[in-house]
């Protein structure tokens, strides 16, 4: 196994409630290596006592995705997924130059892999969690990050609890080419039993149907799609009506697979992945919008996409018709809230925790009953519903990240303030 220098050993931040930690690693000249230098942040929920999961967020091919997802394991939605399942968060950054060819990263078998094992490994020792050397592993990946999780399948699959594959799959480029002169585009890749066993969602952009630059995404997904299920995976098909290639509102369909999938596969104790019984999911023709629990499906199975439970079949009908999913529910409320003077007037700080089903849009200030501040100030976002953190392309917050932090100018101590929550549905919090 390759030799590979951690270059950050401590802690990179301690939030409230959570620790951030991280691994660095230099490009690699030998043969089999990964040749790019990597990064890998991982979250950790405060007073966790086992981690039981390692949720993975992959970015795609280039310098603006590996730039973008320096940020992803500090993104407060998903980390309420890691905090409600007792998992980690793990965002890798694969400083892959642009012009330079992907697949030598997004081919896990030209060294990613290994680099990816030895971050886990190194950063099980460096947040005193050992066991996250050895916990399965959810699957986000968007474009060349869904080709990386595709192959991880064919090499991993005991380790993996369920796939989401934003505009990306390897399957189609290890295919045999319909014209002999040609070569496979990345060397065959072998599906072993145990591949077919884990669940999966394929997540095309309906508007990378037809596209020039983007329409292999859409093809690729699809063409998974029915290969697998004709072999009998719990696979579904879940196009977004309202974008591309961008990651759009994705993540409220794909946090709430990822719940069930962990409800459904994680073990009470040890690494062994219990095995999905299809008969008590829900199916939906492909391409359809409306599912039936499986034993009221009367359409054929083999064509069908499959849903994990009645919950997620509901996310799943209201993304595929809108692109995003429904909330009912406020959001929880900030806690910690701590108010200073300082030279500007009163400072206030909080800490919060993300509504699971929709995330955190905004902050409301209020002082002595009355609306005095909003936090973001201001409302937008090019990709998707605005939140609190702001969106980039490949679904990871903003740079420089939001701060949780007021300033009332010109106010003096006296007065009474609250801090309220607003999730992306608009509900507040109590």
């Amino acid at each position: 196994m390759r030799s590979l220098l951690a270059l950050l050993l401590l802690p990179l931040a301690a939030l409230a409630d959570g620790t951030k930690y991280s691994v660095s690693y230099p490009a690699s000249d030998k043969p089999g290596e990964l040749i790019y230098a990597s990064t890998y942040n991982l979250w950790v929920p405060a007073g966790v006592k086992t981690i039981r999961g390692i949720i993975v967020h992959q970015h795609g091919c280039g310098e603006g995705s590996n730039k973008g997802a320096v940020t992803a394991a500090d993104d407060l939605h998903w980390q309420a997924l890691a905090r409600k399942r007792d998992c980690a968060l793990l965002g890798p950054v694969i400083r892959q130059p642009d012009k330079t060819d992907c697949w030598k990263w997004c081919d896990p078998r030209n060294g990613s892999d290994q680099t990816y094992l030895q971050a886990l490994a190194d950063l099980a020792k460096q947040s005193g969690h050992p066991e996250i050397a050895t916990a399965p592993w959810c699957l986000w990946g968007h474009s060349g990050g869904g080709s990386w999780s595709s192959i991880m399948q064919a090499k991993y699959p005991e380790r993996i609890v369920a796939i989401w594959f934003r505009s990306g799959t390897a399957y189609p480029y290890w295919q045999p080419p319909t014209d002999p002169a040609k070569q496979r585009t990345i060397p065959e890749v072998v599906l072993p039993p145990a591949a077919y066993e884990i669940p999966m969602m394929a997540n095309p952009g309906a508007k990378e149907n037809g596209d020039k630059r983007f329409n292999g995404a859409w093809t690729g997904n699809l063409a998974m799609f029915k290969a697998y299920r004709a072999k009998g995976a719990p696979i579904g098909f879940a196009p977004d009506p309202l974008t591309s290639h961008q990651t759009g509102d994705q993540r409220y369909a794909a946090i709430a697979f990822f719940d069930a999938c962990l409800e459904l596969r994680l073990p009470e104790s040890g690494n062994v992945l219990r095995k999905i019984d299809q008969s008590k999911g829900w199916l939906s023709p492909l391409l359809g919008t409306e599912a039936k629990p499986a034993g009221d499906y009367a359409g054929d199975k083999a064509e069908s996409n499959w849903l994990p439970n009645a919950a997620f079949a509901k996310a799943w009908t209201e993304y595929v018709k809108t692109g995003a999913t429904n909330d009912t529910t406020p959001p929880p409320a900030p806690f910690d809230i701590a108010a200073k003077v300082v030279t500007e007037g009163v400072e206030l700080t909080w800490d919060a925790h993300a509504d699971f089903e929709s995330g955190l849009r905004q902050f409301l200030i209020k002082k002595d009953g009355q609306v005095v501040g909003r936090v973001p100030e201001k409302l937008a976002s090019p990709f998707g519903r605005p939140l609190f953190q702001g969106m980039s392309y490949g679904d990871t917050p903003s740079q420089p990240l939001a701060q949780m932090r007021f300033v009332d100018k010109g106010a003096k101590p006296g007065a009474k303030y609250e801090v309220i929550a607003v999730n992306s549905a608009g509900l507040e919090s109590k």
